[in-house]
């Protein structure tokens, strides 16, 4: 839901982001040749305030178009796919949003829950996929007739992400045994040229079934000419993907195949160029090129497209709606709130989440069988640069606390969920957020990385209502995608409830969102089963009511978001454990005695660190 080029969180215009500023490539790049396909990936109607005013503030009628399509009409797209994000707000929206879109939607891989689903008459739930007939013009100006098969595909996690949403309407398949079976179909139907459309990243080394990330498998299918892949707000092709196999960055091709993901927000233009031939009497790809097309020059960090007016000009009205929503007031805050450090110490953006579910599911257990159970809270920082850019954290002002500040806070519309664990399940819970540190050599160098690259912040859950430390000279006991390494490893130290160790049989609550409680990120034991109280409100929305509960109840009537340092990281003698933030830290640097400065570098981030 990035169409403008707008910050709602800032509440400011941007260049580094936006379908407006896309807009201006994509007509460039159509100038270039006569014969062009345009296509979106999916992910498109949840991300921003704007999603939400559309979803739940001031929702979508049936026969009204959403604004999504209002501008994607406009600009002649050939098809679409359906990412996870678009079930955020479940089915009947969804669809009353497809409805509006004057181009094909395609997913071939999820079907209706009925009697039918294991078998062949299993019913698709979306059109698993088209066939487009369009004219293509040659070198010499002759028109030619070509048959475009087109095939979608969302992750099969939907089915626990949104599990409240889509649990018995829906189930989920295989990403490449369901392109196994209806390639072949495609080209048996005239199909001359296939392009899949999986929304799902490209990951190295063996790709399990049901795999989130299923690029590397789906290039080996046989028939498939190109793929426009997404999902992991990842740049392909580009030097990251460097060690990965069967990858030629220079041509931009996975397997041989010319493959595409453009990062995420419309920052990029993914553009694939194909050379055909048909004089043998059928179309064939004789040869291709990928790359990727920046609307943002992040090192001399200025705007390489123009926001094209159209897009203000078809959904002006409904952003100045959403501005005049975000911009309402909520509470007020004694303190800043603000992410820059929340990988490496207790947090205010993640202490006030974690604060708004406490006080819901402590009320919730209340009368219940639960209720004589300790209650904990688990929350994660979201915003913390990385892949999505320096400016991308949370930077809150003391003073007034705004809705756009709450979706700053809470980016994403999970609802609020309870679980009952064992104290050996809240120790592995933390051992698996441990997996975001690398590993830290005392007799090694004396400056080491702190945080490890491949780990989603997302993922980094810390635990109020406990107090603990890591230890980082001991291994990982778990990779980034909750796999045993290191099975006798124990980073998570002195674990206490109210000061006391908390044994393994020991019985908690544990307040968390749908995509963890439901096995999102892979934490061990962490699963439906363990579910005990299923909110309707959305964490945002309890946020919310807690901001105003505290502004109303505070004798001076505002908020302290401070953080109560109830874990750290243990110091490693001898070593500097480095990591990198937004230079825009630095100012907060005397609330961190831990924390210090090495360099800034100029280029919107910083290098700190943490120890002697």
């Amino acid at each position: 839901m990035h169409l403008m080029a707008y910050d709602y969180y800032q509440d400011k215009s941007t260049d580094q982001y936006g379908l407006s500023r896309t807009l201006s490539l994509i007509k460039a790049a159509r100038a270039e040749s006569a014969n062009s396909l345009l296509f979106d990936n999916g992910d498109l109607l949840q991300g921003n305030p704007l999603g939400d005013y559309v979803a739940k503030i001031d929702p979508l009628k049936d026969g009204d178009t959403h604004p999504a399509f209002k501008v994607m009409n406009q600009m002649g797209y050939d098809a679409a796919n359906i990412g996870n994000h678009e079930f955020n707000y479940g089915l009947p929206f969804l669809k009353r949003s497809l409805a509006g879109a004057n181009f094909p939607y395609v997913n071939a891989n999820i079907y209706v829950d009925n009697k039918d689903k294991d078998s062949d008459r299993a019913q698709h739930a979306f059109t698993p996929y088209v066939l487009l007939d369009r004219k293509l013009v040659d070198a010499q100006g002759q028109s030619h007739s070509i048959k475009v098969g087109v095939i979608g595909f969302a992750p099969p996690q939907v089915m626990l992400w949104d599990k409240s949403n889509l649990e018995g309407k829906v189930i989920a398949r295989d990403v490449v045994e369901t392109a196994k079976k209806y390639v072949p179909i495609m080209r048996a139907q005239g199909a001359q040229l296939v392009i899949a459309i999986p929304h799902a990243g490209f990951e190295k080394g063996p790709v399990a079934q049901f795999s989130e990330n299923a690029v590397a498998p789906l290039t080996e299918v046989a028939g498939v000419d190109a793929v426009l892949f997404g999902h992991a707000h990842a740049e392909f092709p580009s030097p990251a993907f460097a060690g990965h196999p069967k990858v030629d960055l220079e041509r931009g091709t996975i397997n041989g195949v010319p493959s595409v993901m453009p990062g995420r927000w419309g920052d990029h233009l993914g553009v694939i160029d194909l050379t055909l031939d048909a004089t043998d009497g059928a179309w064939k790809v004789v040869s291709s090129k990928a790359s990727i097309r920046p609307i943002f020059d992040r090192v001399a960090r200025k705007s390489l497209a123009g926001a094209d007016p159209m897009v203000e000009r078809l959904i002006g009205d409904v952003h100045a709606r959403t501005l005049e929503y975000v911009r309402s007031k909520v509470a007020f805050g004694s303190a800043p709130i603000y992410s820059y450090f929340a990988q490496v110490s207790d947090d205010p953006s993640v202490q006030i989440v974690a604060n708004a579910q406490l006080a819901y599911v402590r009320r919730a257990m209340q009368g219940t069988e639960y209720e004589k159970y300790p209650v904990l809270s688990a929350a994660a920082p979201f915003k913390t640069g990385g892949r999505q850019g320096w400016d991308y954290y949370t930077d809150i002002p003391a003073g007034p606390i705004a809705i756009k500040n709450v979706a700053d806070l809470y980016v994403y519309p999970n609802t609020l969920k309870a679980m009952l664990l064992t104290g050996a399940e809240v120790q592995e819970w933390l051992e698996m957020s441990a997996g975001q540190f690398n590993q830290i050599d005392p007799k090694g160098a004396p400056q080491q990385a702190l945080l490890s690259e491949n780990f989603r912040s997302y993922n980094f859950d810390t635990l109020d209502g406990v107090t603990y430390e890591f230890d980082l000279s001991q291994p990982a006991k778990y990779s980034e995608v909750g796999a045993l390494k290191a099975p006798d490893s124990q980073r998570v130290k002195n674990l206490r409830y109210q000061g006391k160790p908390i044994g393994k049989d020991d019985r908690f609550i544990v307040a968390t969102n749908n995509y963890r409680a439901f096995g999102g990120g892979n934490f061990p034991g962490l699963n439906a089963s363990k579910v005990v109280m299923e909110a309707p409100d959305e964490n945002r929305q309890v946020l919310v009511e807690y901001l105003r509960m505290m502004d109303t109840l505070s004798a001076n009537k505002q908020v302290n978001p401070t953080a109560d340092g109830n874990w750290r990281i243990s110091p490693v003698p001898g070593v500097r454990m480095t990591f990198l933030s937004a230079s825009a830290a630095i100012r907060y640097l005397p609330a961190h005695t831990q924390i210090r400065l090495v360099k800034d570098n100029g280029d919107g981030s910083a290098l700190y660190q943490i120890g002697e």
